[in-house]
């Protein structure tokens, strides 16, 4: 099969299309062909070694796709079956393995290339608007990025809870697509706490900001009195260290940095966020924002887009 191999960390560059072995499907296990891989900014800390990973490895964290063979003591899925994974490496290729303790059957309505657009950043946004902090209705929420694909997933489901969404943007384009995703307000990154102040008195009960070094400050002072800071990400670098007290000057404030493994640690907890985001999509009331969609083999291009900011929404690869 062919495949994207990262055989030495670092730029996009070092993203290789190549043959490479197909998978072996152990027991317990699920080979599946690939119809569409979700690229995301971890794809982008794994090829950087931010994050390290052995070398070499195949990247990518999620994708969608056709059941081609089950491994021994698999019951739930069969040949021929439309499934979706996310929180397993090895989707930039025609095939992956998937555990099946992992992998979701998606449901009648939902195209797999959308199936593959929301598993990652669509169970993070619902972690984050369900777990991390419980939006209520009426809550004031700060969204950063808001018409990137986190950003537009987590405006739209904030709105589903009844909040009232600030996001912040960088460009008139991009404004339009968050205010087409409910976004009550958009600001530009320049101020925006000051602006933040003005729109809501107290600041905000909550700031989803996947940013980081860039938005952080700002975002800390966006905040309300016991308001929470969800740092679920790092588009423009890590945030230095902080000091506790700043958290009190603030407003008794809360800081978390969640990562979406430990919010689907169980099985349950995983199928009931993918239930909720598969039903959502399904009746039309979660929209997913497909921006463009890339060879397997222009993986790097894809990555230089992203990192560039110049995609809105999700971008896929597509074998």
């Amino acid at each position: 099969m062919r495949a994207i191999v990262v055989s030495a960390t670092g730029g996009p560059e070092v993203l290789t299309c190549t043959d490479h072995p197909d998978p072996q499907v152990n027991p317990g296990d699920v080979l599946i062909d690939v119809a569409a891989s979700g690229v995301n900014f971890i794809d982008v800390y794994h090829r950087m070694g931010r994050y390290p990973l052995s070398l070499p490895f195949v990247p990518g964290n999620e994708g969608a796709g056709t059941v081609v063979a089950v491994g021994e003591d698999v019951r739930d899925f069969s040949p021929g079956d439309t499934v979706a994974w996310a929180n397993v490496m090895g989707s930039y290729a025609e095939r992956a393995v998937v555990p099946a303790s992992r992998l979701l059957s998606v449901p009648d309505g939902v195209p797999a290339d959308v199936a593959a657009a929301v598993m990652l950043q669509g169970m993070t946004a619902h972690y984050l608007t369900h777990s991390t902090y419980e939006v209520k209705p009426g809550d004031d929420v700060l969204v950063h990025a808001a018409a990137g694909g986190m950003g537009l997933l987590l405006t739209q489901i904030a709105k589903l809870r009844g909040a009232r969404v600030i996001g912040t943007v960088s460009t008139e384009e991009k404004e339009k697509l968050a205010r087409q995703a409910g976004a009550d307000e958009v600001l530009r990154y320049e101020g925006f706490s000051e602006a933040v102040r003005e729109l809501t008195g107290s600041g905000v009960h909550v700031v989803y900001d996947g940013v980081g070094a860039a938005t952080f400050d700002g975002s800390i002072a966006s905040l309300r009195p016991r308001g929470m800071m969800a740092l679920y990400g790092q588009a423009s670098g890590p945030v230095p260290p902080v000091d506790p007290q700043t958290l009190n000057t603030h407003g008794s404030l809360f800081l978390t940095r969640p990562t979406l493994t430990h919010y689907v640690a169980t099985r349950d907890e995983l199928v009931r966020r993918a239930t909720d985001l598969f039903g959502w999509v399904a009746s039309g009331q979660l929209q997913v924002h497909i921006s463009r969609r890339y060879p397997l083999a222009e993986a790097a291009r894809a990555h230089e887009d992203l990192e560039a900011r110049r995609t809105t929404g999700k971008i896929l690869l597509i074998p």
